[in-house]
Formats: C-alpha cells, sequence, structure tokens
C-alpha cells in the first residue's frame, strides 16, 4: 500500500497537473507546482535565508514538478538543477519549465563532489527512510560553507492519527541530531509561513480542480487524496508542524569549485 500511495501523491498527480496546466495557462504552473508545501512567503524566506542570488546553482532534492525551482530562477536568476526519483515527475518538471531534470535517488545523485552553491529540499525529508543518507549526499555534493534550505514537517505529538503512508516525522530533537550529524549547521528556524495571495491561491485550485475533474474515478486519485486528508488531520490536531529551516554545510578552506554534473 505505502508504495503505491507514495506514487499516486508524487507521481500520478504530477503528471496529471502538467496536463491541466497545459490546458489552463502558463501562468498557473508555478503555484499549481508548489502546491502542498510551498508558498511564495516560505518561498522567499528560503531564498534570502540561502542569499540566492544570480548564478547560484540551486540543487533542489526530490524537486517534484519543478515550481520551486522554477520560482527562484523566475526571481533570483539562479541556475537550477532538478533531481527527483518519480518518472512521471520528472517529465513533468521537464514540461512545465525546461529546467534540467535528473532522474535519481536522492540518496545517491550523479552529481560531482562540491558542485553545488546551495540546495532546497523541501517536503522530502519526511517520506525517506534513511534520512541520514539523505543529507550525507547532500552535504557531499554542497560547496563548504554553502546553505541547505529544508522544509520539514515536524513531529511534536501525542500521536492521535496516523501518518500517511510512507511518511516518518522527525520530532525536534531528532531533526537537530540528523543536521548535525551530517556535517550541518542549524542557523535558523521558523514555522512555516500561512497562507498565499489570493491569485496564487486560486490559480492552483483552479489546476487541482481539473485534475479531480478528469481523475476522480482513479484509484491512484483517490489514493492521493487519502494521503492529503491523513496530513491535514495531523496538522489539525497539532500532532504535527511545519517548518522551514536554514542550515549550512560547515566550511572547509581551500578546495577548488568543481563542474556540476558529473562526467560518465
Amino acid at each position: 500500500m505505502t508504495a503505491s500511495a507514495m506514487v499516486a501523491e508524487f507521481d500520478d498527480v504530477a503528471g496529471w497537473t502538467a496536463d491541466a496546466v497545459e490546458q489552463l495557462g502558463e501562468r498557473h504552473a508555478i503555484p499549481a507546482a508548489c502546491r502542498g508545501s510551498a508558498n511564495p512567503a516560505a518561498l522567499v524566506w528560503l531564498a534570502e535565508a540561502c542569499e540566492l542570488s544570480a548564478g547560484t546553482r540551486l540543487l533542489d532534492v526530490g524537486a517534484g514538478t519543478g515550481g520551486p525551482a522554477a520560482w527562484a530562477a523566475k526571481r533570483f536568476g539562479v541556475r537550477p538543477i532538478l533531481l527527483e526519483p518519480m518518472p512521471a515527475a520528472c517529465r513533468a518538471a521537464a514540461r512545465l519549465f525546461g529546467l534540467p531534470v535528473i532522474q535519481a535517488s536522492g540518496d545517491r545523485m550523479p552529481l560531482r563532489t562540491e558542485s553545488a552553491d546551495a540546495a532546497w529540499c523541501l517536503g522530502v525529508l519526511d517520506t525517506v527512510q534513511d534520512k541520514a543518507a539523505l543529507l550525507r549526499e547532500i552535504h557531499r555534493v554542497l560547496m563548504p560553507g554553502s546553505p541547505l534550505g529544508l522544509l520539514v514537517v515536524v513531529a511534536r505529538g501525542p500521536w492521535v492519527f496516523p501518518a500517511p503512508d510512507g511518511n516518518v516525522f522527525p520530532t525536534q530533537r531528532e531533526l537537530v541530531e540528523l543536521l548535525a550529524g551530517t556535517g550541518f549547521e542549524l542557523v535558523e528556524q521558523i514555522d512555516r509561513p500561512d497562507g498565499a495571495p489570493l491569485s496564487w491561491s486560486q490559480r492552483a485550485e483552479q489546476v487541482a480542480a481539473v485534475v479531480a475533474d478528469r481523475h476522480r474515478h482513479d484509484r491512484a486519485f483517490a489514493l492521493a487524496v487519502r494521503q492529503g486528508e491523513s496530513l491535514t488531520r495531523l496538522f489539525a490536531s497539532g500532532q504535527v508542524s511545519m517548518q522551514l529551516i536554514h542550515a549550512v554545510k560547515r566550511p572547509a578552506h581551500g578546495r577548488p569549485s568543481k563542474p556540476f554534473l558529473e562526467e560518465r
């Protein structure tokens, strides 16, 4: 059940989202591709915390359909590269934004050591079992002293409702220990800002409505909806909270920059 639910949530819906955006128009792409975790206020905080600027080589780990990376490219002129394990999500990101996408797991990236200037990993850490392996691999690929932006659902407890299939939420203590144990220094952390401008929300909702109208009878759609409803119950009960994290790779000195993509 877990594999089916995760594929439905992160792969099937990604392809359907790209289809709906192509029907409704390009201006719907970024809000729809950020739906579920990132909103403009959260993205601004992460971008400013990570000091993104034109030419920054931004690695987005678990990039999904590419909304946050596309937003950062448009607003700050970063040079993003997307890493995403789900094939339909990779195709959707390429269709919607034309950004470079690598289909690969975050715990084994086909990228050179110390080749990225900054990294984002938004709404992903909760969905992997070996969180330390993912963070160690991000640490490897980042330049020394480089920033990492995280969006993480943190467990508050006590547990009343079960987590969505495939999700394992760290406690605050576990999160801090994970970062320290994988070579990162936690710089700052805030609750994710709530809400988005009405124009942004309406565009995302219009895409979601098209997806629902086309696929409401598909089993994958029902699984994805159940995943979302499960998470909503957890937030409403206070069992979890969504956190924005700014961390940095502990610095080392005197090592040169390297090309971004690994030669094969």
